[in-house]
């Protein structure tokens, strides 16, 4: 029997509990959010885990639905309160995942969906192996440059972070269970949905 140890000092067992955390990774601008969003809509009785950011809103963006939006001060209070599973900086923004929502559906048999950073990642599945890992990956570097050039959000300088980190990002995506092109919408979605649900 595999027992998952958690920092708060609760475990879970498996085959107790038949509720599964799936973690979705890859590089800024390849398109997480909308399969994401696209998956939830499809699969209602998936359970997403919304993360919280110190990052400002971007157009469209609803608080409590797409982040939690704090202060870095509010998330480096909630740090020291061990009140993430994971957390993360990345782009000069902290990124985490509030502990206890994640804990309480695993316990009640659901499956939890997280959509991470890489940092993130790893630590979830440090803390959770049995986790399904799944890396998004785009169909070529230069189109993954168009697509985050093309959002017109970010200074520069943002970019030219996003770009450096995409590539060390995508050198790791052997470390997941399993790696999807986003290459056409459609496509890759079917591709997770047969990953999840058989």
């Amino acid at each position: 029997m595999q027992v998952l140890s958690l920092e708060s000092g609760a475990t879970i067992k498996e085959s107790t509990y038949p509720g599964k955390l799936i973690i979705f990774t890859g590089p800024s601008g390849v398109g997480k959010g909308s399969l994401m969003r696209s998956l939830l809509e499809r699969h209602p009785e998936l359970y997403y885990s919304v993360s919280v950011t110190t990052r400002p809103p971007r157009p469209g963006e609803i608080n409590g639905k797409d982040y939690y939006f704090i202060s870095r001060s509010k998330f480096e209070q909630l740090v020291g309160k061990r009140e993430f599973l994971e957390w993360a900086e990345f782009a000069g923004n902290y990124y985490g995942t509030p502990r206890e929502p994640v804990e309480k559906q695993i316990r009640e048999g659901k499956s939890v969906v997280l959509e991470i950073e890489l940092e993130g990642a790893r630590q979830i599945r440090a803390t959770f192996p049995s986790t399904l890992s799944i890396f998004i990956l785009p169909p070529s570097f230069k189109e993954l440059e168009k697509r985050i050039r093309g959002r017109a959000k970010d200074s520069e300088e943002a970019i030219s972070i996003r770009l450096r980190r995409a590539q060390a990002e995508i050198h790791a995506a052997n470390e997941f269970d399993i790696q999807i092109v986003n290459d056409d919408f459609e496509t890759a979605l079917n591709s997770i949905e047969a990953t999840l649900f058989g």
